[in-house]
């Protein structure tokens, strides 16, 4: 094994002390980008782990199903067209990765005749030897060879990060020209894999370490096999920060990095209704419709086609954005003496009397805080969000095990956006609907299945 991938497996597995990494959390990983035989736009997922590849790269897939093709049959498109949205998406995920252009792309493929289709099994050259002689593997197999989920028996965790290729290319251009002849490489056995390395490599080792924060954690848990928040976020933002929230912050001296720009897919979680984290602004309301959501092991994703649902941020939610910002802990208040701060960074009018003014009535019992809806209330009455009172949603889970009858579908639903919380209306409380409750507070599901959606 070379000191590249040597680098490259402690970033993801870690440094096992019981000699390297199981069998059966390796073979977890080793499944290619596969579509559903029952919903042609939808990837599919054989074992518990690799969501934390396939549910990003399912989004992006979406977004640019749904919002960037003019025909309006998005769940039945042909072989040819997944294959040019798969690769599309594969690029814009690398794209987003890449620190610096000038750096250029990295695509990791099989070396020459060692990809399981064409396996030379019995070769007996030294790893260092095969990744550092051996020509990339021909992205055309024969025509019989059709793409595969499942890796041959007998390629283990070492006999794989001997026989990689890697190769540089330097344009965007080229870039998806590179991605589009790899296409029966992403879709064969390994293909999740060696998608994350090639992301891992062009965004730099070095870059993530900076980013994480605690390097001592790899990607990729070697003990459950689930990929980290750390791992979900670089795919989403092109940044492997481990926290959710936006911007950094300071804990005990120490810089903890966030969110930085509103993301193009959204993220929330189960997680934030349980009161562990706190999703901010700018994953939970991103440029498109689409919400990957995360459960306490696994990661599905929620979509619409209403784009009201992400229109420009409103006065008010802005408002509640930055007073939020304020207010780390997620208390619901801040002290009253950081109110003149809030109102400056709303640019409200924070002249000293003014200021006064609103302390005595935000805080007409002298309590020494504010809390944040009086605080909305007064200076964010009546604001119409522009979510209209119903839509169509999706939900998408990619695991066979959690859909009905094992066909992985999306489960179409109506969702009821309400402006409290109204008994007569109450439908069910399930987990994918409390984690939507952490955007929408009073929302309520109607599926047309028998039973909720599976986050699990």
């Amino acid at each position: 094994m070379s000191d590249l991938n040597k680098d490259v497996v402690d970033l993801v597995w870690g440094r096992p002390s019981s000699g390297g990494v199981s069998a059966s959390i390796f073979r977890r990983w080793t499944q290619g980008f596969v579509f559903s035989e029952n919903e042609h736009s939808a990837l599919e997922q054989f074992e518990g782990g690799p969501c934390a590849v396939i549910a990003p790269v399912q989004a992006f897939l979406l977004k640019n199903i749904l919002f960037n093709r003019e025909s309006s049959s998005w769940r039945h498109i042909s072989e040819e067209e997944q294959k040019a949205a798969l690769c599309s998406t594969l690029s814009e995920i690398l794209e987003s990765a890449c620190s610096s252009p000038s750096t250029g792309y990295c695509l990791v493929s099989w070396a020459k005749g060692q990809s399981p289709h064409t396996s030379a099994h019995t070769n007996t050259e030294t790893p260092s030897q095969t990744q550092a002689t051996q020509e990339p593997e021909s992205s055309q197999p024969p025509q019989e060879q059709q793409p595969t989920a499942l890796s041959a028996e007998d390629l283990g965790f070492e006999r794989f990060h001997s026989v990689l290729h890697k190769r540089t290319v330097q344009s965007v251009s080229e870039l998806r020209e590179e991605v589009l002849s790899l296409h029966h490489t992403w879709r064969g056995c390994c293909g999740v894999l060696l998608f994350l390395y090639s992301v891992i490599l062009t965004k730099g080792i070095e870059n993530i370490r900076n980013e994480i924060q605690d390097t001592m954690e790899p990607l990729i848990d070697p003990v459950h096999g689930h990929g980290s928040q750390s791992l979900v976020n670089l795919f989403v933002t092109g940044h492997a920060v481990s926290n959710v929230w936006d911007g950094d912050r300071e804990c005990s001296g120490m810089k903890l990095h966030g969110i930085h720009k509103q993301a193009s897919v959204g993220f929330l979680t189960l997680m934030e209704s349980l009161r562990y984290c706190k999703v901010g602004a700018f994953l939970k309301s991103p440029k498109f419709p689409i919400w990957i959501l995360g459960s306490e092991t696994h990661l599905s994703v929620f979509f619409s086609k209403e784009m009201s649902l992400v229109g420009p941020e409103s006065p008010s939610e802005q408002a509640r954005r930055v007073f939020q910002s304020f207010d780390p802990e997620d208390n619901g208040f801040i002290p009253e003496s950081l109110l003149e701060d809030v109102m400056k960074a709303l640019d409200l009018v924070s002249e000293p009397d003014y200021v006064s003014l609103m302390k005595s009535k935000l805080d007409p019992e002298s309590l020494g805080i504010i809390l944040l809806g009086p605080f909305l209330l007064e200076f964010f009455p009546d604001q119409d969000s522009g979510i209209p009172d119903s839509f169509p949603v999706y939900h998408y889970n990619g695991l066979k095990q959690s859909n009905h009858n094992e066909r992985v579908e999306y489960v179409e639903g109506t969702a009821l956006v309400l402006g409290f919380e109204d008994p007569m209306v109450r439908t069910d409380d399930t987990p994918v609907k409390r984690c939507l409750q952490t955007k929408w507070p009073y929302i309520e599901l109607l599926w047309t299945t028998d039973r909720s959606p599976s986050l699990n």
